[in-house]
């Protein structure tokens, strides 16, 4: 049998695009050497989702006085959050592959490798089969990056030190956890066990977290941490990992942390190993696979999505990128689609939440954008102050000055995850001001802070 179309990967961008071709008429094979849900749903968004909501009730049962609700005795179980967290996750990766079977895609869980290309299509080989498609879509995500620390490689192979995959089956609450990396998946993971009980310290080799998130927001999220404990050692680099300890430098000097666990959080690099992609001259830049603005890759015939293009490691763009790849390849001429990467939102979930779309303050100034960037305190919102006693959240708009249009939103606060849906929905359409206060919030919400904020501009 030769396919319409082979997915080679299962996560977001794979198991979405298997389901679009599915249901616009294409016979399709999904390869996936895992777990359906990819890292996104096994080891990534999901569960540490899932880990973050048991912390979040957790610190409110602590700190319930301040609204005037005592809990005595508030303890945390890790143990049950993992179990819950595991059965979540199984609950969500059944779901998949329910939804496979209902559209008729066929599922192959073996690891994939692309053979070469014959006059009948792409031959993939997985497990001891082959099989054959007309067309190829590459979503074989990313994995953690482990650079070469001395001492760290090594302090993976012992557990001691572990990535995004080993902490969220780890069972025990270790008393000191060093975090290698400030990024977001860093925090969220410092977030949690700082809540549960873990003397956390984050070393970031930048001068401040959350990589690209605006800098005003990104020093009230660090305050916010150290306020809970968290200590943050910045602008240092990790010169090697011992056996109980991260050395690293900082200002010069040399110093050590103490450590009972490490979690290696320096980032993610585009998964192609193994993938047999060099065996189709498949185009790649620093491991990623090269795609255009239709998800195309150099080798007619092949799409890429998500993590594997290293454009915007986040499973909604993923989610996105393998529709216009499935919409692209049966479309007419003239109706390609693109993915609109400006508008993507991101998230911190953390507590508080940090949630951002568009230009940054710093973004305006390096491409010479003439706009101008307002911030509003979250206090504008009844809700808001109803509901977090002595927050300090912000909402930060950004507006063009020519045509008014909203070019970025940057919030910190509760419900940010929730609301940036609707600020990215304003920055893809470029609405203007005065579009957005003509629209109707309910009341009392968070959300209602970026129109009454937009009416002070």
């Amino acid at each position: 049998m030769i396919y319409d179309l082979i997915v080679l990967g299962g996560g977001p961008a794979g198991y979405n695009a298997a389901e679009r071709a599915a249901e616009s008429g294409m016979k399709t094979l999904l390869i996936e050497g895992r777990a359906l849900g990819g890292v996104c749903l096994n080891e990534g968004c999901i569960p540490t989702k899932t880990l973050l909501y048991s912390a979040k009730i957790y610190d409110y049962a602590k700190h319930g006085a301040d609204y005037g609700v005592t809990f005595e005795n508030a303890k945390i179980d890790h143990s049950f959050v993992i179990d819950r967290k595991d059965k979540v996750k199984k609950m969500l990766v059944g779901g998949i592959g329910a939804s496979m079977k209902k559209l008729g895609v066929e599922v192959v869980t073996e690891f994939g490798t692309i053979q070469g290309k014959d006059a009948e299509g792409f031959v993939v080989k997985a497990g001891e089969k082959e099989y054959k498609g007309a067309k190829l879509l590459i979503c074989t995500g990313s994995v953690a990056s482990v650079p070469p620390i001395p001492g760290l490689r090594e302090g993976v192979a012992s557990g001691f030190c572990k990535t995004n995959r080993e902490i969220l089956d780890m069972r025990e609450i270790p008393k000191k956890l060093v975090v290698i990396g400030g990024g977001v998946i860093g925090l969220e993971m410092a977030s949690y066990f700082n809540s549960v009980g873990s003397a956390v310290t984050v070393i970031e080799m930048m001068d401040h977290i959350a990589g690209p998130t605006d800098l005003e927001i990104s020093k009230i999220l660090q305050k916010n941490y150290m306020k809970k404990g968290i200590s943050f050692l910045l602008g240092a680099k990790v010169t090697s990992v011992g056996t109980d300890c991260v050395n690293y430098e900082l200002n010069g000097k040399a110093e050590s942390a103490p450590a009972d666990c490490v979690l290696v959080s320096i980032g993610r690099r585009a998964n192609t190993e193994g993938s047999g992609i060099e065996n189709i001259g498949v185009l790649t830049n620093r491991g990623a696979i090269v795609t255009n603005d239709y998800c195309e890759t150099s080798v007619p015939g092949v799409w890429a999505a998500g993590d594997v293009n290293g454009k915007l490691m986040l499973a909604h763009t993923a989610y996105r990128e393998g529709e216009v790849a499935v919409h692209n390849m049966t479309c007419a001429a003239g109706q390609k689609e693109t993915v609109n990467y400006l508008s993507i939102p991101s998230v911190i979930y953390t507590n508080p939440e940090v949630a951002a779309v568009g230009e940054t303050t710093e973004s305006v100034k390096a491409k010479g954008l003439d706009a101008k960037v307002s911030s509003f305190t979250l206090k504008y919102s009844g809700r808001y102050i109803a509901e977090n006693e002595g927050g300090d959240g912000i909402v930060k708009i950004i507006i063009e000055n020519e045509h008014r249009k909203i070019i970025g939103v940057h919030m910190i606060g509760n419900y940010a995850s929730e609301i940036i849906y609707g600020a990215a929905m304003m920055v893809a359409r470029e609405m203007r001001v005065e579009d957005v206060r003509k629209l109707v919030f309910p009341h009392p919400t968070v959300g209602e802070v970026i129109r009454e904020g937009l009416f002070q501009i």
